[in-house]
């Protein structure tokens, strides 16, 4: 009925296709999903909904559960606040509101949502096109049979998002190019630019400088991880997320570990960052 900002098919992504050019893609913040998957039954891998800033409406055409986690955000079925997981009869109509703090909510339906997979994925990339386009109203998704049952055991509290995100980064491999690359990612601080997408997060703030030997240089294409640090030449560093190039010609000074990066697939516009680099 209505998609919000946003609405993209995502499930765990496709993994292992760099050598094609193919980013991993999947959801930003994969333990959301995966707890969304858990509480209506699904496993873990099961497609569902990215949602950025929420403002879903979707109707149901028939019997089913959904869950939706994440950030707090209300879940209304026929004008009524509810709780996650919620049951939902053949026309009832899912309002999902905007969260108060993070970017990006995850709706999983019991089945998951069946839509064609491409090289073994059902996620929507946003880089390469691959999968599902982006929801537009009107559309109707495909749910496969149900496979579990629907639980509220493992109910969680809504995601935290701190004011400030303190990230951990690996150095390398191209540290060297950098003056005191730890000093300047400890003492540096950034906000997230609104120019950031789920190709990456795009920060603004302290310009991270080279050596005098690399100044002015660049570096002929090699492969890029998720969680890689890319310093462009105007010193601005972007972490690359899961819609990430396989491939780029600026340095990389670090790598973010994944188990840190959900939480930069919350950040709005204007959340601080600062770097703990380790050698």
């Amino acid at each position: 009925m209505r998609t919000g900002p946003q609405a993209l098919v995502q499930d765990l992504g496709r993994p292992g296709h760099a050598h094609l050019g193919v980013p991993p893609s999947g959801a930003l913040d994969r333990p959301s999903l995966r707890l969304a998957n858990r509480l209506v039954g699904n496993p873990e891998d099961a497609a569902g909904l990215e949602l950025l800033l929420g403002g879903l409406v979707l109707r149901a055409n028939t019997s089913c559960t959904v869950a939706v986690t994440g950030p707090s955000t209300t879940v209304r079925v026929g004008g009524r606040d509810r709780d996650s997981p919620v049951h939902l009869r053949p026309g009832d109509e899912l309002t999902i509101g905007t969260p108060s703090r993070g970017l990006r909510c995850y709706l999983a339906v019991s089945g998951g949502i069946a839509v064609p997979a491409e090289l073994g994925s059902r996620a929507a990339d946003v880089l390469s096109g691959l999968g599902p386009a982006p929801l537009r109203p009107g559309d109707e998704l495909p749910l496969g049979p149900p496979t579990g049952v629907p639980t509220g055991a493992d109910v969680l509290p809504p995601l935290d998002i701190p004011d400030e995100l303190v990230v951990p980064v690996l150095l390398g491999p191209r540290d060297d190019w950098f003056d005191d690359p730890a000093g300047q990612l400890r003492t540096g601080r950034w906000s997230a630019s609104e120019r950031s997408n789920r190709v990456g997060l795009r920060l603004q703030g302290t310009a991270l400088a080279r050596t005098a030997a690399h100044r002015g240089r660049e570096l002929p294409s090699e492969g890029l991880v998720t969680g890689a640090v890319q310093v462009p030449a105007d010193g601005q560093p972007v972490v690359f997320l899961f819609d990430h190039p396989t491939t780029g010609g600026y340095p990389v000074v670090g790598v973010v570990p994944p188990d840190a990066l959900p939480l930069l697939g919350q950040a709005r516009p204007g959340t601080a960052v600062r770097f703990r680099p380790h050698g």
